[in-house]
């Protein structure tokens, strides 16, 4: 086989792997997904466009994967919003797989092998199985943060103040997707490649330093400055200061031993296969001569070191990194040989039949009989009995929230649902459990293993219970 024609299986096979993202914009409701729907029409609604709000309160949380939805949704019709969420999702995961072939491109001037590094990124099972397409922000916050990077490390590579540049502005859209973490990624890559000579004179060049100063006073000044932000850059301070305050020793011993073997779980298949061979051949390998490959091995480590050390944190955290362990992982079956790289081919077309298998067959199974298309059920329901009366939520669960952003789409051009309010003498809640000063039980809804509780109050309660 030439090498144009494998280089060519190999996007083959990667584009094979991105389609079957597409099925999953049918699913229903997964998780807290509606987070994102529920507070893109409400600031769309409301003409709101710095705070992330959700039933009327703010989330204090930075708006950019809003920003991206709300002209989308508006445009396609708010009851696509869901769509349209993990369209974004799905796009920014199979882009993050180009930035790292991309980065492999220009490490090693070897497009087979940057084909190889994006398929592998894409295939991991966190990655392929769930949070790919999930409609959360973590992905897009991976795709800025690896592009970042990549830039970042390209412009080292090549001498371009202009790619650190790019870099810098990758890096705050990362932070306007999410949080003050990513300047932790990057500035653990910029200390790694401070080490070698020829990048250092780059990154310590007074164009770095000037641009670098900017990408600093861009979230100081959003923090700061803008008024609608008032106490969000504390509240950061407060989420992260929080994961440092341990439970209690034997939870944080539990953690030390299971966080690394939840991780290794989460990078199959490619990590089976590279744990595989290197013992097999442990006395052949010696990457001693790739310093590329001892960057990514110092920047993953380092970048994971605070994630498992701290006494309470979540996998899902890792996903900014997952782009350069896929380099790294890529880069470790290819100087293992040829028979690594077809074992490689094989595993990752099973995965890909594997994951037709659960998006075609099981997931939408589970959904139709278990939890999903009972959130759109109750929410129909809901709005029927309702009809006329106030209507609010304190449900915050995932249940909860699936079963509202249904039910502000109904809604429609009525606002969405608020929390209740201080006093109100008459209407409805969706509550999490029976609650007294709330009102008496007008309904339950099994979902899942969960269950919902439609409240009344006033003279609504005997209007709902005629419905």
């Amino acid at each position: 086989m030439t090498t144009a024609a494998r280089m060519q299986r190999w996007w083959w096979i990667y584009a094979l792997a991105a389609a079957t993202y597409l099925p999953t914009l049918a699913f229903h409701y997964v998780g807290e997904e509606a987070i994102f729907a529920i507070s893109s029409l409400e600031m769309w609604y409301h003409g709101e466009w710095v705070r992330q709000l959700l039933y009327g309160g703010d989330l204090k949380h930075n708006p950019l994967y809003n920003w991206l939805i709300i002209p989308l949704a508006s445009a396609v019709g708010w009851e696509h919003v869901l769509v349209v969420a993990r369209a974004l999702t799905v796009c920014a995961t199979v882009a993050t797989g180009l930035v790292i072939a991309w980065l492999s491109h220009a490490l090693y001037r070897n497009a087979t092998f940057a084909a190889v590094a994006a398929l592998v990124y894409v295939t991991f099972a966190d990655v392929f199985f769930y949070r790919g397409w999930l409609a959360y922000v973590d992905p897009l916050f991976a795709f800025f943060i690896a592009a970042a990077l990549a830039c970042l490390w390209v412009g080292c590579e090549r001498r371009r103040a202009s790619l650190l540049a790019v870099a810098v502005a990758s890096l705050t859209a990362a932070f306007m997707s999410k949080a003050l973490t990513a300047y932790v990624f990057y500035g653990t890559a910029a200390f790694v490649l401070l080490f070698t000579p020829r990048y250092r004179a780059v990154l310590l060049a007074p164009a770095s330093w000037l641009i670098h100063a900017l990408g600093a006073a861009l979230p100081a000044a959003w923090l700061a400055f803008v008024p609608a932000n008032t106490g969000q850059g504390g509240r950061m301070f407060a989420e992260i200061l929080a994961k440092l305050a341990p439970e209690g020793p034997g939870e944080y011993l539990l953690k030390l031993v299971t966080y690394p073997l939840e991780t290794l779980a989460r990078l199959v298949p490619a990590l089976l296969l590279v744990g595989y061979y290197l013992w097999r051949r442990r006395s052949e390998f010696n990457p001693r001569g790739d310093p590329h490959l001892r960057n990514a091995a110092w920047i993953c480590v380092l970048s994971y070191l605070p994630y498992w050390l701290a006494p309470q944190s979540s996998v899902r955290y890792l996903l900014p990194l997952y782009p350069l362990v896929g380099l790294l992982l890529a880069r470790v079956l290819w100087l293992l040989g040829e028979e690594a790289l077809r074992n490689l081919g094989r595993w990752l077309i099973a995965a890909i039949a594997l994951k037709l298998v659960a998006v075609l067959v099981l997931f939408p199974y589970y959904q139709s009989r278990y939890r999903g298309e009972n959130y759109a059920a109750a929410a129909r329901d809901i709005h029927a009995r309702t009809g006329g009366h106030s209507l609010y939520a304190s449900n915050v669960s995932a249940s909860g929230l699936s079963v509202v952003a249904h039910i502000d789409i109904l809604r429609l051009p009525q606002p969405p649902l608020t929390f209740p309010p201080a006093h109100w003498e008459s209407g409805f809640v969706i509550a999490y459990e029976p609650d007294p000063k709330l009102g008496e039980v007008s309904r339950q809804y099994r979902l899942g293993g969960n269950d919902l509780y439609l409240l009344c109050r006033g003279a609504a309660c005997a209007g709902g219970r005629r419905r």
